[in-house]
């Protein structure tokens, strides 16, 4: 071979190499931009989720401490519900116990008059042993002390004697 193909084919090998390596380092230039995009996108994404996050646990908090509020508001109200419904037995007591006081004093000074006041049975809605009957209802009178409401216009109560 002569000494000028040998030469042209060194020389050739390295233009090869040297087209070689710029293709490589071009190649690599564009990979290299390409993930730095692909970095910064992944950035941006990161950046946008985490004030996402914030956004959602700054509004958790704010509902949990509504919450706490509105818990707090509702213990106050039953809190003063229930005083008030212990104020009002109190003195619902203080009336029962009173009304005894007085029915007592009553009875010492005309014995047995507490007991026919008791069973008077008055028609309209007067006291009946107990209890009072309604505007209306026909108080029905059995043995001594028991009366009876009934409804208006049922004048035989059910049970007892079917005797007119």
């Amino acid at each position: 071979m002569d000494t000028w193909v040998i030469v042209l084919i060194v020389v050739a090998a390295v233009v090869l190499l040297a087209v070689l390596a710029l293709a490589m380092a071009k190649r690599s230039r564009i990979n290299g931009a390409r993930k730095r995009e692909q970095a910064r996108e992944h950035l941006r994404e990161a950046e946008q989720r985490h004030a996402q996050a914030e956004r959602d646990r700054a509004a958790a908090e704010e509902q949990a401490a509504r919450a706490r509020r509105e818990r707090l508001e509702v213990e106050e109200r039953t809190r003063l519900a229930e005083e008030e419904a212990a104020q009002r037995a109190a003195a619902a007591q203080e009336h029962a116990s009173a009304a005894e006081q007085l029915r007592a004093k009553a009875d010492k000074l005309a014995p047995g008059l507490a007991d026919r006041d008791r069973r008077h049975v008055v028609e309209g809605g007067t006291a009946v042993e107990g209890g009072t009957a309604a505007q209306g209802d026909t108080v029905v009178q059995g043995r001594a002390g028991e009366g009876h409401p009934t409804p208006a216009g049922d004048e035989h109560p059910t049970g007892g004697a079917t005797r007119r």
